[in-house]
């Protein structure tokens, strides 16, 4: 997702994707299939047909029209950054050793789903209710950050799916925290299949939404505050005049894929997307 084409960012700067300084990685390093996201297949590992020789997108001003809406979603939380001009020292994977760009693309996955674990848990140390776990916190924002420190052999061979683990334990304890002070029923929806789900209206205040599944679910009007969204799948969701207003572990992206107005009232840890307007 090259060219700047995030739609609006919040947020830590080392967290957002600046892809002035990277080599266009998530355009190259990640597969997709033809769908509703994108317009044609690309296996990991292939630069995007889009993709120009500066690194640049090709119709990054058009992606929505010419059925890239995936990439106008896609953040990598700073990961291309990193890869690019950290791992890799800004050698460019087009003019260095084939095997310095089969590498990049490996460990470019893996940086970006720390740099993730890194903005919930800058997140979560703003939080006022996690005192309890901030000590824990500071600890694991610390290990993520020295793991994506790591050399190219170091993150191949990082075991990332049990730090993930290690962390989301965390995360769920600060979760749990946090929603205690909130006013309302405090719903338990992890992982619930709420696709096109009629939720206008719904208090859902303090809910737990963690990983559910809210493609094209109606959220209109929609009370979510203080309710956690870590991985809950916004996909085409309306979250128009809903209120957000202290929802936390919330990103960019999900909102990205969302659709919503100039009434939706979000947290400060996100933007409102530009394409909000036009949609709704």
């Amino acid at each position: 997702m090259l060219n700047g084409m995030r739609e609006h960012q919040a947020g830590p700067a080392e967290l957002r994707g600046d892809c002035e300084r990277c080599f266009g990685l998530c355009c190259v390093a990640l597969p997709f299939a033809a769908s509703a996201d994108f317009a044609v297949d690309k296996a990991a590992g292939t630069p995007c047909r889009n993709l120009q020789e500066d690194h640049r997108c090709g119709i990054h001003a058009r992606l929505r029209q010419k059925g890239f809406t995936g990439c106008t979603v896609y953040d990598c939380f700073g990961a291309g950054q990193q890869v690019s001009q950290v791992t890799f020292g800004g050698r460019d994977w087009r003019t260095g050793p084939r095997e310095d760009a089969r590498r990049m693309f490996e460990v470019f996955p893996v940086v970006r789903q720390l740099h993730e674990l890194l903005w919930y848990l800058t997140e979560a140390l703003t939080l006022p209710a996690a005192r309890p776990v901030r000590a824990e916190l500071d600890e694991a924002l610390r290990k993520t950050r020295e793991l994506t420190a790591g050399t190219p052999e170091e993150l191949a061979g990082l075991d990332v799916a049990a730090h993930r683990q290690e962390v989301n334990v965390l995360l769920l304890r600060t979760s749990e925290l946090a929603r205690a002070g909130t006013k309302g029923r405090k719903k338990d929806r992890r992982g619930a299949d709420l696709m096109g789900a009629r939720l206008k209206g719904a208090d859902l205040r303090g809910a737990s939404l963690r990983g559910a599944y809210l493609i094209a679910a109606d959220l209109t009007g929609a009370d979510l505050r203080g309710a956690d969204l870590i991985g809950a799948d916004l996909r085409d969701a309306d979250l128009t005049d809903a209120d957000l207003t202290g929802a936390f572990f919330l990103t960019q992206p999900q909102l990205n894929a969302a659709r919503g107005s100039a009434g939706t009232r979000l947290p400060g840890s996100v933007a409102r997307p530009g394409h909000w307007t036009a949609q709704v």
